[in-house]
Formats: structure tokens, sequence, C-alpha cells
């Protein structure tokens, strides 16, 4: 098998599943009842907050962990018990661990000589792997003659030598400067579609698993708050979490006075707003009148004062190029980002918004 393209065997749909996974330390759940389904050659991307369970989910699937129930499944077959070379799953740590005393070649060869690899056949393969992460021509370069996205392509080159069927990334990225992370993402997915094998890394940058990821599963507190595109995580939240956690968002009181299959009415500091979509997923089958709206700085507008509007002050201006945020402390001292012309407010001005349309999520408050 060419490791050019050691997916092929495996590009069937759910080609990776994990099943009800669970996982505590303690008494504390870190997994809890995790269920994901990963097809061959997709890029998922494990996005969440610092102890949400990102990294040991990614343990539980390299087998450094075991879980304490549930199943991990690879194309049918229950790895769960399975140790993590048996698993043949290629991993890219977070700081790398290239050896300093080795040249690229042998970065690259170190972990392909526990199988026997020896001479030509050896340096074909390093050769090989550093095509595929356009590093050919650089083996006999020092580690430290590199720039960290060099290093960072070493370390993907020494995971996809010896042809893993999975490939794990634990947040790839971090150790590079900003500067250079939008390009090295970029690379990095090109690379990773063009070699076709299936993909799990683990980031707590937004951006970073919208940009890499073709699916983005979001975690918080060991569990599973959604998956899907990142335009499904934007545009149709499912949860509170989801709203609040994906880009920039305003959390608003609000009462709930008619929900129907025809949208929700709302009220928002006594003024009224009706919005034609909204999570129905969100809302069970009890009667609550206590809710949170979640709007997106694009969700509000500026507009003349008059019934219907929500009225407060500007309390900050950022400039971010063709738009600004404004932030306006409305009169029951809740506060609203909103998106706008540079010139549309001034700190201190009394304006007042309205809902644009899009970009605006009502959830039921929690204990209501």
């Amino acid at each position: 098998m060419s490791i050019e393209s050691p997916h092929v065997p495996y590009a069937s749909s759910s080609f990776l599943r994990l099943e009800q996974l669970t996982k505590r330390f303690g008494g504390a759940a870190a997994v809890e009842d995790l269920t994901l389904s990963i097809d061959g050659g997709e890029i998922l991307a494990l996005l969440g907050p610092s102890g949400s369970g990102k990294t040991t989910t990614l343990r539980l699937l390299a087998g450094f962990e075991g879980p304490d129930s549930g199943r991990v499944i690879l194309e049918g077959q229950d790895i769960t018990r399975v140790t993590p070379v048996q698993r043949r799953f290629g991993m890219v740590f977070q700081h790398y661990a290239l050896f300093p005393h080795l040249d690229v070649a042998g970065n690259v060869a170190f972990g392909l000589r526990s199988r026997d690899l020896r001479g030509k056949a050896l340096a074909e393969r390093v050769g090989e792997a550093l095509r595929l992460v356009d590093l050919d021509g650089f083996e006999e370069r020092r580690v430290s003659q590199l720039s960290g996205g060099q290093q960072q392509r070493v370390a993907l080159a020494r995971a996809l030598a010896p042809e893993p069927r999975v490939l794990l990334l634990d947040e790839p990225l971090s150790n590079l400067d900003p500067s250079l992370r939008e390009r090295t993402r970029r690379e990095l997915r090109a690379m990773i579609h063009r070699i076709g094998i299936t993909t799990v890394l683990v980031t707590h940058e937004q951006e970073e698993a919208f940009d890499l990821g073709d699916r983005v599963a979001l975690l918080a507190d060991g569990r599973l708050e959604q998956v899907g595109i990142p335009d499904e995580l934007y545009g149709t939240p499912r949860t509170p979490f989801v709203a609040g956690f994906v880009g920039r968002s305003s959390t608003l009181d609000a009462i709930v006075r008619r929900r129907d299959d025809h949208g929700i009415a709302i009220e928002v500091e006594g003024i009224p707003w009706t919005l034609a979509s909204f999570p129905r997923e969100a809302w069970n089958s009890a009667v609550t009148d206590r809710a949170i709206l979640v709007v997106r700085p694009e969700g509000v507008r500026f507009v003349e004062s008059g019934p219907g509007v929500l009225a407060g002050e500007i309390t900050e201006r950022r400039f971010t190029g063709a738009l600004t945020l404004y932030t306006m402390e409305t009169e029951g001292r809740q506060t609203v980002e909103v998106s706008a012309h540079p010139e549309a407010a001034a700190v201190g001005d009394r304006v007042s918004v309205a809902l644009t349309g899009i970009g605006a999520h009502v959830f039921p408050r929690a204990g209501a």
C-alpha cells in the first residue's frame, strides 16, 4: 500500500466511530456518553474550552487511555482494547517531540526502524513521506535549522511514514507564531486532503477548527454539544453554549409570549420581537416563559428611536476594518454588540437597535 493513498481501503462512510465513550478520573467525567461518526478521508476538529474533554477523547482514540465504558470502532471492528501500536494510528503531538540530535531523515525514520525497514527501502519511505509534506531534499537538515512550520511538517511526515490508518493531531499549530498560523492552516488542510487520510485534530481555537475541519465537534464538560460543518454551528446552534462559544454574540434576558409553528414571539426589556426561526429541538414539552436571546453583532442594527426598538448608550467602539463593533448598554443594564459602519456612532451616543432577521437565537433559560 502506498502512503500516497493510505485511505483507499477505508474510504467508506463511518470509517471511524466512537460509541457512548465515557472516561472518569477520580469520579469526575472527562468524557461522558460521547458518540461520533467520522467518514473515511474526513478531517474532524474537536473544539472546546479547557477541560471540555477533547484531549481525553484523542487519547481514547489513540489507545493511550482506556474508556470506562463505550467502544471505538474502526472499519466495523471493535478496537477498544487494541494497543496503540496495533491500531496503526499516526499522531502529531503539540510540541512535535522531534529529536534535536537527529537530522530530518533520522526523525522521520525513527518510527520505521521497529518495522525492520533498512537501507534503500528505509530511505525510499523517508523520501516519500517528505515529498508528501513538501520537504523533499531536506533529509540532511538539522531540526534546529528549520522554521516552526517546517518542524511541524517533519512531525507530520514522521506520523505519515508508517502508513497510518488514521492521523491524530493534538493542537498542531499552537507552537507557531500567529503570523504563520493562517498560512500553515491552509497548507496543512490541503496536504491532508491531498493525502486523503482520515484525520481527527484537537484545538481550542475556533478559527483553527473552522479552517481545518470538514466538520467540527464542539465539546463542553465532556459532552458533545453539536457536530456539523462550521456554517451550521455558527448559523444554527442547537444549545446556548454553542451559540455563545462560536463567534461573537450577546446574551439577553427574554420572556416568551408565544411559540408555534410560525415562530416565537419574545419580549426583551418590554420590547416585543418576533423570530421566524428558532431551534425547536431546544424546547421540550415543558411550558416556560423565561428565555435567553443570543444575538450576533450582525443580528441587530441601528435604527431610529420608536416603538419596537431597544434603546441604550454606546459604551465602547472597536474598529475592525470595513465594519466596527459597538457595545451598547441598554436601559436594563444589559449589553449588546452591534456590527455597523465605522461612522455609525460614537462612544456616549444614545442609540436604538432592532433585529435584522438573522443571527438571533432563542433558548429556554435553565431552571425555568
